[in-house]
């Protein structure tokens, strides 16, 4: 139980620093002086990328709290 949250806990550490940006993207991108626009991109891929799992864990979580709360009451009655 302790390596999956260890494993969870270090896949958002290397989440945070990932360089998302397709080849074609990183082409255009590299040529440019400020790397301003480059570092928009990666954030916009991240943020676009993260959305996704943020719902997924949501509906997840909802699932779980309602099932062990209907057990929970369950057992009490």
């Amino acid at each position: 139980m302790k390596t999956k949250i260890l494993f969870i806990l270090l896949s958002f550490l290397f989440f945070i620093k990932t360089n998302a940006q397709c080849a074609m993207c990183r082409a255009v991108l590299e040529n440019e002086e400020g790397q301003g626009a480059a570092q928009s991109i990666n954030d916009g891929i991240i943020y676009l990328m993260a959305i996704p799992y943020v719902l997924v864990f949501s509906v997840g979580f909802a699932i779980y709290w309602k099932y062990f709360r209907s057990k929970k009451e369950s057992i009490g009655k």
